[in-house]
């Protein structure tokens, strides 16, 4: 395995979590300038009222896209298990 192999290796791994984590980090920050704009609005200065309604859709998220996560991770898997047979 060449410097080449570890550095694609390496990328398709960046991408994986860059795919699978940003549709997640996307929702909390949508529900996140929600609520700032709306504790802008009506100037209440709660501090717990931002915390519940983003985990939540955080994890309404990922129950949405579990499905989705288990494949790509499984598919990736299997490239990097495929990679290391090919290797001997």
């Amino acid at each position: 395995m060449g410097v080449e192999d570890i550095f694609d290796v390496a990328s398709q791994a960046i991408w994986l979590v860059i795919k699978l984590g940003g549709p997640v980090m996307f929702v909390g920050l949508v529900i996140g300038l929600i609520l700032a704009l709306f504790q802008a609005l009506t100037q209440i200065q709660e501090m717990t009222l931002t915390f519940v309604p983003k985990i939540l859709a955080v994890f309404a998220t990922f129950y949405f896209m579990a499905p989705y996560m288990g494949s790509e991770l499984i598919e990736f898997t299997n490239q990097i298990a495929d990679t290391i047979i090919g290797l001997e």
